[in-house]
């Protein structure tokens, strides 16, 4: 059985766009999390944060990864916080293996500068709010069985690190 390839890690990782290229090459499904939230609800995470609040929005997330945990060959990229909530990694754990990536903040700055529409870093300076929530969030990600750095590899490189780790596990029988 094809266990799930499920990437973790803090926003502006590249966890969306890396996820599109890990399941086009092994031929799974690709599901953003965050997207298929948006998808269920009609709203934007921005707006389901603005109108709903983030609890409501944890709650869709957790909804979610029950969906996922009984389907098998899926490539999931997962919000930056949806690992915060145990009941998720154990869901997401069922049948998926945690891959997280990382990046340092100042890399992290520059992909989501432009890209405000992230709900908790909207308010107030940008690098401020991703150094806070890292340091937050820090051991939350060290659950994954193999962690990369994207600001130091390559998109080709990580695919082949992922690729090789996934064989050496036996994951992709």
């Amino acid at each position: 059985m094809k266990k799930n390839i499920v990437l973790i890690g803090f926003m502006g990782v590249g966890k969306s766009t890396l996820g599109r290229r890990l399941a086009k090459r092994l031929g799974y499904k690709f599901i953003d999390t965050d997207s298929a939230i948006e998808e269920i609800t009609g709203k934007t995470v921005e707006q389901i944060f603005r109108t709903d609040g983030e609890i409501r929005f944890r709650s869709e997330e957790k909804l979610l990864a029950r969906k996922l945990a009984g389907q098998t060959g899926l490539v999931i990229a997962t919000g930056g916080g949806m690992v915060l909530e145990q009941e998720n990694v154990e869901l997401l754990k069922q049948n998926g293996v945690l891959i997280c990536l990382h990046a340092d903040p100042q890399v992290i700055l520059q992909r989501v500068k432009n890209k405000r529409r992230r709900p908790l870093l909207s308010k107030g300076n940008l690098l401020e709010n991703i150094i806070r929530l890292t340091r937050e969030r820090e051991g939350a990600y060290d659950i994954a069985e193999l962690t990369l750095d994207t600001g130091k590899l390559t998109y080709d490189e990580m695919l082949q690190e992922i690729k090789k780790f996934l064989e050496q596990k036996g994951y992709l029988r």
